[in-house]
């Protein structure tokens, strides 16, 4: 009987040992807390794991549970957590054989900042309690901060996984992707570029992206469209003396969403099941209706946290972060799409950006000739925006259209 009983202890050690050590190849024995649980493996669903080692080694996997919301108000600046320039990151992109994609560059300084492999794309599969405490320490649109978990969670375990990536290269093409991101500024009434837009392989459009009428000058073309449910509905109506009636809809399109506000956790549940946005800002409107029939979920995409927190922290980060109002400070949506472009893309063009002679022209090529100067809000900073965008462009990241003096005209000819 003894001999029996030490044979399965020692069955019982071995066991415990082998579990222990699967455990640890595995990752597992994490803090339970996951506040700063940042690897990729965190994402996907896996439990923490407690030790307790009182003599004999118990073990014990829980289930984490949400932390406490954490208030914008407690802070009177950005707050700085050690994982704040962390991010998950995914599978190395696909293989290019582009000889001038962005990715061959040697420019060291953007190499530093600039992370390839970076998560750009938020869904179902990729959120978890420990990702939403992680998320949680990050304002809006950078993460979940004031949020509610019960209130947000159900609609990002809605979101659909991308079946495929954003952008292939054309067949018969040279292998590269050839992108052109085209902004609403005056710059490009009367420009005439809007067939060399066109003849990107793709292009990403923002906001009110009006091309009837203006066709000569932006093309007619979007391949992708980047927006936030407010741009998305708040557009058509702001544009809709200009001819602006719908977001664009091209057959095949690729709708991106950036998550700014609780709003558009509101419109999710409701574009992805098409239904009536049941409470919020958006109460009774039929999300789908805006996207023309062309919504689709193996073409629709939401912006991860990290993406849009690496953007901002990397490139633009503004000296407003560290004012009172700290919290309503982020890049412009434009600069958010222009980044998905560098991310997907091998060549990027710039177009309607902001350059340093931006009072030349109307604010938005829509107003024409109109003599409307631009609107400097608090919450986004332009003018850090403008000189990002030339550093790039002289470093031949990306292509800037600017105009010079032979190209400019007061007055558009009919």
């Amino acid at each position: 009987m003894v001999a029996r009983r030490r044979k399965l202890l020692g069955i019982v050690i071995i066991t415990s040992a082998c579990v222990v050590l699967s455990l640890r190849l595995h990752g597992l024995l994490s803090n339970v807390s996951g506040q700063a649980a940042l690897s990729s493996r965190a994402a996907e669903g896996e439990g923490s794991v407690e030790n307790d080692l009182k003599g004999n080694l118990k073990q014990r996997v829980t289930a984490e549970t949400p932390i406490p919301i954490i208030f914008r108000k407690s802070f009177n600046k950005l707050p700085q957590w050690d994982f704040e320039d962390t991010y998950n990151q995914d599978a190395p992109p696909r293989p290019t054989k582009c000889v001038k994609s962005l990715r061959n560059l040697k420019d060291e300084q953007f190499k530093k900042a600039f992370l390839p492999n970076l998560r750009l794309y938020l869904h179902k599969d990729n959120i978890n309690v420990s990702e939403w405490n992680r998320l949680s320490h990050f304002n809006n649109p950078f993460g979940f901060m004031e949020y509610e978990y019960d209130e947000v969670m159900p609609s990002l375990k809605l979101i659909p996984k991308p079946k495929e990536p954003l952008l292939l290269p054309k067949p018969g093409g040279d292998g590269c992707v050839h992108c052109a991101v085209v902004g609403g500024g005056g710059i490009l009434y009367g420009s005439k570029v809007g067939k060399e837009i066109d003849a990107h392989d793709y292009v990403f459009r923002v906001n009110g992206a009006l091309t009837k009428g203006f066709e000569e000058d932006v093309g007619n073309k979007t391949s992708v469209y980047v927006h936030t449910a407010y741009s998305l509905t708040s557009s058509v109506s702001m544009l809709r003396s200009y001819g602006y009636t719908a977001a664009p809809h091209d057959e095949g399109i690729k709708y991106v969403l950036i998550p700014e506000q609780i709003n558009d956790f509101q419109w999710l549940p409701a574009l992805v099941k098409g239904e009536r946005v049941p409470s919020g800002p958006f109460q009774d409107e039929w999300p789908r209706t805006y996207y023309s029939g062309q919504y689709n979920e193996s073409r629709f995409y939401v912006l991860h946290q990290d993406f849009l927190r690496y953007v901002r922290n990397r490139f633009l980060k503004s000296e407003s972060l560290t004012t009172t109002f700290w919290h309503v400070v982020r890049p412009t949506s434009g600069a958010f799409t222009l980044f998905l472009a560098l991310h997907t893309c091998d060549t990027v063009s710039v177009y309607g950006f902001m350059t340093d002679n931006h009072e030349k022209y109307s604010n938005y090529y829509v107003e024409k000739d109109e003599k409307t100067k631009v609107t400097f809000f608090k919450k986004h900073d332009y003018l850090l925006e403008k000189e990002t965008w030339k550093w790039l462009h002289n470093r031949k990241i990306i292509r800037l259209y600017q105009r010079t003096e032979a190209d400019s005209r007061t007055e558009k000819q009919t």
